[in-house]
């Protein structure tokens, strides 16, 4: 009985013991965790203070890009071509929003919204900066801005803001010369500053736009923003303002532009028109053109495909893309390559048939006067346009001396002016048939290259320059748009220096037979422009040479028959020349597709431009006042 009382006595003081000992591990376990709790308190409250209290400022405040304002376009004389227009748009922050699907489909409750227009915002959202608005809708009305904003509470990241717009006010007529702007995307991203475009969701993509676009542009500014739990903006807490972008001063004249476009009307084609004394293009004109504004904020895709699928080809820059044979206008340089060649002398008479043969071959190589012009020196080869002097000319100076006069007035390159889409046309030669074609070089593809047939291709812009250079006896001046540029901050604008190239090099009595020969094109009873052109007895004289390109090849017994054929099988119309012949102030370009005949058609599209550049500068009636 006792032994069994100490048992349990024995037994109460073990559990006693391991209680005890339970006791001690949970106090222990709960003192370490206390410590442990308290260490990382301290670690946190005191050593990392400085860390979260960053934290904690950069969730309060936030730094917002300005976007600066797009510099201004004018013409040579102030008037505007590019413009800044405010608008409201409807942006909204992807952030603020938890379902954005759902925000898009109240918003289209409110404001019409096209498939396109949801497509390009998605694109934009993936593409965009964290916390930058992206555009939804442009151009809203005042009744838009109105339902929005009295459902403003319910749409969590929605903003409508005040942007300003690009906007053209001239239109289609300068198209191709300003071009426009659009929005940024993908593309653009890879070869803009991406960190000076934050906030900005336009850039140049065409034209003056795209070319100058790091002058018109500016530099993005900031502004640092207290914003509170939902990211809405309480205040300004500090700004950096944005550098405006600096306006341009194109050499275009309006006045000349539209001169231009009208003689050119109705016909699809290019005019081009240059001082030859500095290089300024006054006149760019592509034809048919575009509207610009509706691309600003993205066109359609219908209206872009109606673009796209005419057949009069609005959107193709004639002008400086469109690659042409020259036909009969490199007729002067082909005479000049043979001057100084000492091929021939400017009194060295031929006998001019009705065809031309090489020696050996049979195949007949056509003038374009079934009847041949008979004896012919290099001036009334020049004003006729005698074919058969140009294809013998050619063929004792070879492809080898040709070639390079061609070059030197800048044939199969780039003239370099300052826009987008220049293509550099096709100088034919021994080593560029060989490059492109693998093939060797055949004495009959001289003689078509020496009347601008063949394997040659210029644009109207190339052409322009070759007749400046004639214009100034070998003198090349790069032709350029930029005429000026102006700061905000600057009164007056900065004119650009005028930049010369490499001359072509002729003596005197050369240039001198050239110069005569092309005022006799023009002037004489016998030239090829004399019908159109001299036969009215301008005030001031003309030097100017008519050109006409075939589309097709004819065989040796077809007759080329206009009536019978589609206007688009047509010869292209060609004129270049420059005035007053004594002493030019301007050098014309005329490309007429599909017009027929140089002298006929594209000759007095270049008159009416020159009879306006003479009563604009008051040089009409001076001249007419002339005994």
């Amino acid at each position: 009985m006792l032994s069994d009382r100490q048992d349990d006595l024995h037994e109460e003081r073990r559990d006693q013991q391991r209680f005890f000992v339970r006791v001690l591990i949970a106090g222990l376990i709960l003192f370490l965790l206390v410590l442990t709790l308290g260490v990382r308190m301290f670690s946190l409250q005191v050593g990392a203070h400085a860390h979260f209290t960053t934290l904690s400022e950069n969730n309060r405040l936030r730094v917002e890009p300005i976007p600066p304002t797009r510099g201004l376009i004018f013409d040579r004389n102030g008037v505007l071509l590019a413009e800044n227009r405010p608008a409201y748009q409807l942006e909204v922050t992807v952030e603020q929003t938890d379902d954005l699907d759902g925000l898009l489909r109240e918003l289209s409750r409110l404001v019409e919204l096209t498939p396109a227009e949801i497509q390009r915002f998605r694109t934009s959202v993936r593409e965009r900066r964290p916390f930058q608005p992206v555009l939804l809708k442009a151009n809203l009305d005042d009744e838009t801005v109105a339902a929005i904003a009295v459902a403003r509470h319910e749409l969590p990241g929605v903003e409508i803001e005040a942007r300003l717009v690009r906007h053209y006010p001239q239109g289609a007529d300068f198209a191709h010369v300003v071009g426009y702007v659009g929005r940024i995307n993908a593309q653009d991203v890879q070869r803009l500053n991406t960190r000076n475009y934050a906030g900005s969701s336009h850039t140049g993509k065409t034209g003056v736009e795209r070319f100058y676009e790091d002058i018109l542009h500016g530099t993005t500014g900031h502004r640092q923003v207290e914003v509170n739990a939902q990211g809405r903006v309480i205040r300004e807490v500090a700004v950096v303002p944005p550098v405006p972008g600096q306006d341009l001063y194109l050499s275009i004249d309006v006045g000349m532009q539209r001169a231009a476009r009208d003689a050119l009307a109705p016909n699809d084609g290019a005019v081009v028109v240059m001082d030859p004394s500095t290089g300024e293009v006054l006149a760019l004109v592509s034809a048919p053109g575009f509207d610009p504004n509706p691309f600003v904020n993205g066109i359609s895709h219908r209206d872009f495909a109606t673009l796209q699928t005419d057949p009069h080809k609005p959107l193709f820059n004639r002008a400086l893309s469109g690659q042409y044979p020259p036909g009969s206008t490199i007729k002067p340089v082909v005479a000049l390559a043979g001057l100084e060649e000492g091929i021939t002398t400017a009194d060295q008479r031929m006998f001019a048939a009705g065809y031309y043969q090489l020696p050996g071959h049979s195949r007949r190589y056509r003038d374009w006067r079934r009847s041949g012009h008979g004896w012919v020196d290099m001036n009334r080869a020049i004003a006729v346009s005698a074919d058969v002097y140009f294809y013998d000319l050619g063929h004792r100076l070879g492809i080898d001396r040709m070639s390079p006069m061609f070059g030197a007035f800048g044939m199969g390159s780039r003239v370099g002016i300052d826009a987008t889409g220049e293509r550099p046309g096709i100088l034919p030669s021994r080593a560029w048939k060989r490059s492109a074609q693998n093939m060797a070089w055949f004495p009959g593809e001289t003689l078509i290259t020496a009347i601008g047939q063949g394997y040659m291709l210029t644009t109207p812009l190339q052409l322009a320059d070759i007749t400046s250079t004639l214009a100034n006896r070998g003198t090349r001046v790069q032709p350029r748009l930029l005429r000026a540029i102006r700061k905000s901050s600057d009164l007056a604008p900065v004119i650009q220096p005028v930049r010369f190239l490499e001359p072509v090099i002729a003596s005197e009595a050369h240039w001198e037979a050239i110069h005569q020969a092309l005022i006799d094109a023009v002037h004489a009873r016998h030239g090829t422009a004399w019908g159109s052109i001299g036969s009215t007895s301008p005030a001031y004289r003309i030097a100017g040479k008519t050109g006409t390109a075939q589309v097709f090849s004819l065989a040796d017994d077809e007759e080329y028959d206009a009536d019978a054929l589609d206007r688009r099988l047509w010869d292209h119309a060609l004129f270049i020349g420059y005035a007053p012949a004594e002493a030019p102030e301007i050098a014309v370009a005329v490309l007429v597709e599909h017009g027929g005949s140089g002298g006929r058609v594209a000759a007095p599209i270049a008159r009416k431009v020159m009879d306006f550049h003479m009563a604009s500068h008051g040089l009409l009636a001076r001249q007419e006042g002339k005994p």
